[in-house]
């Protein structure tokens, strides 16, 4: 085997190994994310608040369902068809009131214009102490390990009322939960336990070709030490 045959085999079996780890490299670096605020949103009663979420990089999710929810919430342990209604649900390009709490309705809107931008934020009127708590942002349909975000709203009688109150969705206080924090309210299992086998089986196929690109036979050994130096 002379040395353009054996530097063929060679690029060829570097060229497997490397085209799947680029891929996936570019995989991780595509990975959408729901992301909140670590900060909370402080608000006086009778403010409107602004609880940040966005989908990073931006995205389309005009199409997409989107729960607003208050994890702490939980359904009658007493009765089993009982449910925890949203704060605000967005299906099929509007708006599902006969799912929402008694207490937000006709208090929140998401902005629907940015929607394509990947903004989920949600706008929430009058607020009172009631409404305090955690706030959870929710795609479910949403091809990504987190699909979720939790926002924190504090009522302090103590504060004057201002207006409108967001907390700044800057990227020092993007919050990107623990995929161990919450599983999806369906019941399902998180996105992350979906993609082991996944990355198992693409480590698996790297190695095996990593493996039979660095063999060498002995005959290709004999025909390596019979070129000339």
């Amino acid at each position: 085997m002379g040395v353009g045959e054996f530097s063929y085999r060679i690029s060829i079996s570097t060229l497997i190994v490397v085209f799947p780890l680029l891929f996936v490299f570019r995989l991780a670096q595509g990975q959408l994310h729901v992301v909140g605020s670590l900060q909370p949103v402080v608000a006086a009663p009778g403010d409107d608040v602004i609880l940040p979420c966005q989908v990073e990089p931006a995205f389309n999710v005009a199409r997409l369902t989107v729960e607003w929810s208050k994890p702490d919430l939980r359904p009658d342990p007493n009765d089993r068809l009982s449910r925890v209604d949203y704060v605000h649900l967005y299906r099929d390009a509007h708006e599902v009131p006969d799912m929402k709490l008694p207490s937000y309705i006709g208090r929140t809107a998401l902005f629907t214009d940015s929607l394509r931008e990947g903004n989920i934020s949600l706008r929430i009127t009058n607020v009172t102490q009631e409404d305090e708590g955690r706030y959870r942002c929710f795609i479910p349909k949403l091809k990504s390990q987190t699909r979720f975000s939790i926002v924190r709203l504090i009522v302090d009688p103590s504060l004057t009322e201002t207006g409108t109150t967001k907390a700044q969705l800057d990227p020092e206080n993007f919050h990107v939960p623990d995929l161990n924090e919450e599983i999806d309210n369906k019941g399902g299992s998180s996105e992350r336990c979906r993609l082991i086998p996944v990355v198992v089986l693409c480590v698996f196929i790297l190695l095996c070709f990593a493996v039979g690109g660095c063999l060498i036979t002995e005959s290709q050994k004999a025909e390596l030490k019979k070129l000339p130096i």
